[in-house]
């Protein structure tokens, strides 16, 4: 049960946004402006970042619905699971396994990033708006998890309920257009 009384039975961050329409709308923009491009970073690696950092943070509801917007992406059906379970011997580039152990820092305490980190993120190809956009996201997300679990919202364990809204975010509304219901 929430901590504050939300008028709507809508889970996770989708239920505080319908309570204070006054905040979703710029936290919207922010999902949208970090999440919803291909510059540098394709949406999918943007939406395993998020996943990633929310599963490090032990936020149900954002790991599972960025999770399924990021497996929406991949060709590999069981990637996201293979990447919260060891994101080191994941199918993934050794360029995307760098910005992880990024975000893994960032997620600890933005201080842990190293510059040996960022200096092998670059030797792996890895551009500075790659960098930075890596950290931005999981700084924001470290923000959106504990929004989300520090007012306890609801997140049911519904696969189905994740993968349809994850397609409804990926084909048609994205972020900041999406309402919350």
């Amino acid at each position: 049960m929430a901590h504050i009384t939300l008028t709507e039975e809508l889970p996770g961050i989708r239920g505080l946004m319908a309570f204070r329409p006054f905040t979703a709308s710029p936290l919207n923009a922010l999902a949208e402006t970090l999440l919803r491009t291909d510059e540098g970073l394709t949406k999918g690696e943007r939406e395993l970042i998020a996943t990633f950092v929310s599963s490090l943070n032990d936020c149900f509801f954002c790991q599972n619905i960025h999770g399924a917007v990021a497996q929406y992406y991949a060709t590999d059906n069981t990637l996201v699971d293979k990447v919260k379970a060891d994101y080191l011997t994941a199918p993934i580039s050794d360029k995307l396994k760098a910005l992880l152990s990024i975000a893994k820092s960032v997620q600890q305490g933005g201080k842990h990033v190293s510059l040996t980190q960022v200096e092998t993120a670059r030797e792996l190809g890895a551009t500075d708006i790659e960098i930075h956009d890596t950290v931005l996201i999981s700084a924001a997300f470290c923000m959106f998890n504990r929004y989300v679990d520090g007012l306890g919202t609801f997140a049911p364990n519904a696969p189905e309920m994740y993968q349809a809204r994850a397609k409804k975010i990926a084909e048609e509304t994205g972020y900041a257009n999406s309402s919350p219901s």
